[in-house]
């Protein structure tokens, strides 16, 4: 397994990390690998974008039936 070394780390944030490690019932290292997975996990926001202009390409957009309503009522 890889490793990653992160240097002047703050005080204050090593202390708010062991609390949280403590509050999910993990290690320091435990939660740094949980933050670093869930980071790593999401989409960027490149690949956000990407997709939101597939669906707009696409003609994927719907609005709900309140919505509807609304701006028939709004338009009369």
């Amino acid at each position: 397994m890889a490793q990653i070394l992160v240097r002047d780390i703050p005080d204050e944030i090593v202390e708010r990390l062991k609390a949280r490690a403590s509050e999910h019932g993990r290690s320091p290292n435990g939660e740094v690998l949980a933050i670093l997975d869930s980071a790593a996990s999401r989409p960027s926001r490149a690949e956000i974008r990407r997709r939101m202009a597939e669906l707009r390409a696409r003609g994927q957009t719907q609005e709900s039936d309140a919505v509807t309503l609304l701006r028939e009522d709004r338009d009369r």
